[in-house]
């Protein structure tokens, strides 16, 4: 009897690898010989490229940036930062403060738990940009809470009851403010990215969907180091796995465009912090802070490469 192959099993077909093994497991039973085919590998690389071949991008000046070992900006007075992004609402309207959950209409929830000089528990402010109304004595203490909102303020401490936490790696009082119900950012948010280098080139290589296109590739390096008085245990050690990490973009208007903002988000520390790897469990280790990049050359087996008609609009 010959062989009867079971393909399909890296899971992008009809035949899932769980139905395979089965399938397997049931010709096997009835004596029939089974042939099961190896799921395909990622493309993670292009072929190789000579020195001479490498360009710098059009439009995008240099080929490097580093960051040097530096602390963070504090802002000296956190009353400072929310009157900077808000005006004061005279008469406020019958709605919940949705980072206390009392009425805008009376004070704070955080009355005896945060004082501060000037701002009176019952006083509402609405922020600049997009118009959300709050107690101020709440933005207050949403700011040194490092931008975390949500549960009442009975409970001692400023909890995440809607999941509006600044996202990972976002430094606390750093001059900045995050909308809580719209996420709208008042102020140049930083992060916590550890000391590193970050370069940026073309191959004359073109990514799948991108045939007309050379290719843009950003090479991340960060080494290993100490935490800093940003990171989760500072002094601690942290680990850098996987790195020097490449990442790829097609060189086009839209392509080039991207790049120019992940330069902005690499200088203003939010393209990596330090946490906990989703992949591996290891804590106090670099880690990607939520900017989705390509690390598949040739291939999109995970999700993290071509071809990928949405990612460019999806990363902007």
């Amino acid at each position: 009897v010959p062989a009867l192959p079971v393909k399909n099993l890296n899971g992008t077909g009809p035949v899932h690898p769980a139905l395979a093994g089965m399938t397997g497991i049931l010709m096997c039973a009835a004596g029939l010989p089974v042939c099961l085919t190896r799921a395909p590998k990622p493309i993670l690389h292009p072929p190789p490229v000579s020195k001479s071949d490498i360009k710098p991008v059009p439009g995008v000046s240099g080929i490097c940036r580093k960051t040097k070992k530096k602390h963070l900006k504090r802002s000296k007075n956190p009353e400072d930062v929310v009157r900077r992004y808000i005006q004061k609402v005279k008469t406020p309207p019958d709605e919940d403060c949705t980072i206390c959950m009392e009425r805008l209409v009376t004070s704070s929830g955080y009355e005896g738990v945060l004082s501060h000089r000037g701002i009176k528990p019952e006083l509402v402010g609405k922020l600049g940009k997009c118009g959300h109304m709050y107690h101020l004595l709440c933005l207050v203490a949403m700011y040194n809470n490092g931008n975390k909102v949500g549960a009442h303020a009975g409970m001692g401490s400023v909890g995440t009851r809607y999941g509006a936490e600044c996202p990972l790696g976002l430094s606390p009082q750093d001059g900045s403010l995050q909308c809580p119900t719209c996420k709208a950012i008042y102020g140049e948010k930083t992060g916590t990215q550890p000391p590193g280098k970050m370069e940026f080139h073309l191959i004359p290589h073109s990514l799948p969907g991108y045939t007309d296109s050379k290719t843009i590739r950003i090479v991340y390096d960060i080494p290993t180091g100490i935490q800093g008085p940003e990171h989760p245990n500072p002094g601690k050690k942290f680990t850098a796995r996987g790195f020097p990490r490449h990442c790829y973009l097609p060189d086009n208007e839209k392509g080039r465009k991207v790049l120019k903002l992940l330069i902005v988000a690499w200088d203003r520390r939010l393209i990596f912090t330090i946490g906990t790897s989703n992949t591996t469990g290891e804590s106090d280790t670099v880690v990607w802070n939520e900017i989705h990049h390509k690390t598949e050359f040739g291939s999109n087996l995970t999700g993290h490469g071509y071809p990928d008609p949405n990612y460019l609009d999806n990363v902007l």
